[in-house]
């Protein structure tokens, strides 16, 4: 598996490239990554704890939303669990983002539109 390390992160840019991350959080990333987004998970360690975008797995067992905003993040997104209940996830997100503003909606287009 290739880790992203800062020698990696540097030929990245020098080659012209933004890099962007989506991480559980658990792991300390190179400095100077263009745009980081976390993700946690139950019952896990956050080490991760500032970045562009938190974003959540609603409903997720484990897991308050309140319990990060304290948290340094721009965005604050919650994602609507992909199983078997997606349609009654999706309004439970919904619901909560409007009952707490500072929740934003996320939603995997390509699943909506079929798209593997």
């Amino acid at each position: 598996m290739l880790q992203l390390d800062q020698a990696l992160l540097n030929a990245f840019h020098k080659a012209g490239f933004e890099v962007a991350i989506e991480t559980n959080g658990t792991i300390e990333p190179p400095n100077g990554i263009d745009w980081i987004c976390v993700s946690p998970k139950a019952e896990s360690t956050l080490v991760v704890t500032k970045g562009n975008e938190l974003k959540l797995v609603f409903p997720q067992e484990g897991i308050d939303p309140e319990e990060y905003t304290h948290l340094e993040f721009d965005h604050f997104a919650l994602q609507p669990m992909d199983n078997t209940e997606l349609d009654k996830n999706t309004r439970k997100a919904w619901n909560y983002c409007l009952d707490h503003p500072r929740w934003t909606l996320s939603l995997q287009i390509h699943k909506i539109l079929g798209i593997p």
